[in-house]
């Protein structure tokens, strides 16, 4: 078993639904909303190498609560739902696009400094051996 990072559970589950995310149809037999898109646990901790019951944890008491929020009329905006309209265990998907470029955008920002301070240690310890 694995413990994947936020960001590759929230990529896996971005993966793996945005199609379905983006074939909404307001029909009988649809889900519940648009943004919010039910999830299979079960399949995406298989994906992940892990055990279901952790990956829904860590999505229900971690990333929810770490991204939940409130609006100015004092309704919530969840991450993850336990339950949307007769859906189970749904993400609000446009919320989770924009965590998971934000994850993007703070690991580039740590790695292109990087990048540059191993570049120039590999010069400076090249122009001492010469």
């Amino acid at each position: 078993m694995k413990n994947p990072s936020d960001g590759n559970i929230l990529d896996t589950i971005f993966k793996e639904y945005y199609a379905e995310f983006q074939q909404y149809e307001q029909t009988p037999n649809s889900r519940s909303s648009k943004i919010y898109v039910p999830i299979d646990c079960e399949l995406l901790a298989r994906r992940l190498r892990m055990d279901e019951h952790l990956l829904f944890g860590r999505l229900y008491y971690h990333l929810d609560q770490k991204y939940r929020y409130t609006q100015e009329d004092g309704s919530k905006v969840y991450l993850f739902a336990f339950k949307v309209g007769k859906d189970r265990h749904a993400v609000n998907f446009p919320l989770l696009a924009a965590v998971l470029a934000e994850h993007k955008l703070s690991f580039n920002r740590f790695m292109f400094p990087m990048a540059i301070s191993c570049v120039a240690l590999s010069v400076s310890i090249w122009a001492v051996l010469k």
